[in-house]
């Protein structure tokens, strides 16, 4: 079974950047698309961006469009999501899943708090 970690998140001012890593164990992640989902208090989880297999494409929530990238490096197992501008509505819990078939796993969080 795939285990995730994620890590990376913390406090940043409006307009800074985080890089958020999700680190995949178990198995190989290169048979795996993934993808990056948040979930502000209250809220419900919301998807925000995703990749497929070799990142050949990759999408994005339109509200983080132009200011987050997701990449993988299938060789180290990782996930990354690098968030630059960050916004106060960018505060929540980020999530790391990967999915392959019907099968999908997910990590347990971390937190990202941006200060206005």
């Amino acid at each position: 079974q795939l285990q995730l970690v994620e890590s990376g998140g913390g406090l940043v001012q409006s307009g800074g950047s985080l890089r958020l890593s999700c680190a995949a164990s178990g198995s190989s992640l290169d048979r795996y698309a993934v993808a990056w989902f948040r979930q502000a208090p209250g809220k419900e989880r919301e998807g925000v961006s995703c990749a497929t297999t070799r990142s050949d494409v990759t999408n994005y929530a339109d509200s983080v469009k132009g200011r987050f990238t997701i990449s993988r490096d299938n060789a180290k197992n990782m996930v990354y999501l690098q968030m630059n501008s960050l916004k106060p509505e960018d505060a929540a819990v980020y999530f790391c899943s990967a999915a392959w078939g019907t099968k999908v796993d997910w990590g347990q969080g971390t937190q990202v708090t941006v200060s206005s």
